[in-house]
């Protein structure tokens, strides 16, 4: 039988979806399940990217420049302007989901073997695309205790070898919801100057930030221009994560064009998405509004609930719409099957991420969770609540 390749073996699981089965099971045995595990909102996408696909007159559903329209990019441009963040459309190619964006970037920076640092907890696909990259990753620990708050600078530098190209980081951040200040951003922006890196920032939830903060961009940062990469998508911003369109921003041309030779293999980002999302640009402050105001009270809520649960220790997150709660269980991939599996309450049962797929380090967060307030404020109240009867009798 032909072999699969050492990579193909390496590639990790997803943490998100591998319990998917045993939520289908569940739901087929008659359980009600909330879906706390997949940050897949619930808020209505804008009616004027819908609207933008149903009236589209196209006789021919083409490709689209590999570096996506000319106009949407455009329009992206002048997006960022209204952020104080200033670049031109040259800057930007268009990508099929923020995923692709990750992938040219890192195709474009690292070689096999080369490094890049990364505070963990981090989004759980980190650690496929630097297997898919060939690229190791170096984990720098951000710990609940300082609600995963930047780790010092001497932590980073201690990290940095020849073979470091770059530091990643997600603001605010997937899965912590942890949002870097301005004056965190800024010691970034120093170590990557003195040490010749690039700074890359996954910013996809730029748009959801709360408590009267302000999102600092790596882009707004002066003296970063050859320097900072950002990933961007409309995924999130637009509960419009079927779109599959993304972004890759940079002021360093070399930079772009190399990635642009990745966008020309793949022909083109999809042009009937790539519509909807340059609609997305017109929506109003207003849904915005709502939706931000939707998410603190989700947020207040759930942290609200799991500090009455006797043992659990949660993180206050900012921004996004995630937080990693600490259970009194010594491997939460196992709770979070047993829930699926084996247990209800009231014939309801709850799926949530287990958190040690966040992390590259071995053995490091076993007892953690990773929940995405996408759900109504009633739904997270009885979750949580589930989730503290099942606490009362897991046996590890």
């Amino acid at each position: 039988m032909p072999k699969i390749s050492e990579k193909g073996h390496k590639m990790p699981s997803s943490p998100i979806r591998k319990l998917v089965p045993y939520a289908e099971q569940a739901v087929k045995d008659g359980k009600k399940v909330y879906y706390l595990n997949i940050g897949q909102p619930d808020i209505k996408t804008p009616q004027v990217a819908l609207d933008a696909i149903k009236n589209t007159t196209l006789d021919i559903l083409a490709y689209s420049r590999s570096e996506g329209s000319e106009n949407y990019r455009k329009k992206i441009a002048k997006y960022y302007s209204k952020n104080d963040i200033s670049v031109k459309h040259d800057d930007i190619i268009v990508t099929t989901g923020g995923s692709e964006a990750l992938l040219f970037a890192f195709g474009s920076i690292m070689d096999k073997g080369d490094e890049i640092i990364i505070p963990e907890p981090f989004y759980a696909n980190y650690n496929g695309f630097s297997t898919a990259s060939g690229v190791n990753v170096v984990p720098v620990i951000s710990k609940i205790e300082d609600n995963f708050a930047l780790p010092s600078i001497e932590d980073f530098e201690k990290l940095i070898t020849s073979k470091t190209k770059a530091i990643l980081i997600c603001n605010p951040g997937n899965p912590t919801g942890y949002l870097y200040s301005k004056e965190e951003i800024k010691k970034l922006a120093t170590i990557v100057k003195k040490h010749d890196l690039f700074l890359i920032a996954d910013e996809v939830y730029r748009e959801f930030v709360y408590d009267g903060i302000n999102h600092y961009s790596i882009l707004q940062e002066n003296g970063l221009e050859n320097h900072a990469i950002v990933i961007d998508s409309v995924s999130k911003r637009y509960s419009m994560c079927g779109a599959r369109i993304g972004y890759l921003v940079s002021k360093n041309k070399e930079l772009i064009q190399t990635a642009l030779k990745y966008a020309q293999a793949r022909l083109s980002p999809p042009t009937l998405a790539q519509i909807a999302s340059e609609a997305a640009l017109d929506t109003p402050n207003s849904y915005f509004t709502e939706v931000i105001n939707e998410y603190v009270g989700r947020r207040d809520t759930l942290i609200s609930e799991l500090k009455k649960i006797n043992g659990v220790k949660v993180a206050k997150p900012n921004g996004a719409f995630y937080c990693i709660a600490e259970l009194p269980v010594k491997n939460s991939d196992k709770f979070a099957q047993w829930l699926l599996e084996q247990f209800s309450f009231e014939n309801e049962t709850v799926m949530v991420a287990p958190a040690a797929g966040f992390y590259s380090s071995p053995n490091v967060g076993l007892n953690q969770i990773r929940i995405a307030y996408v759900l109504k404020e009633e739904s997270l109240i009885k979750a949580v609540k589930i989730i503290g009867e099942a606490l009362k009798v897991y046996k590890d």
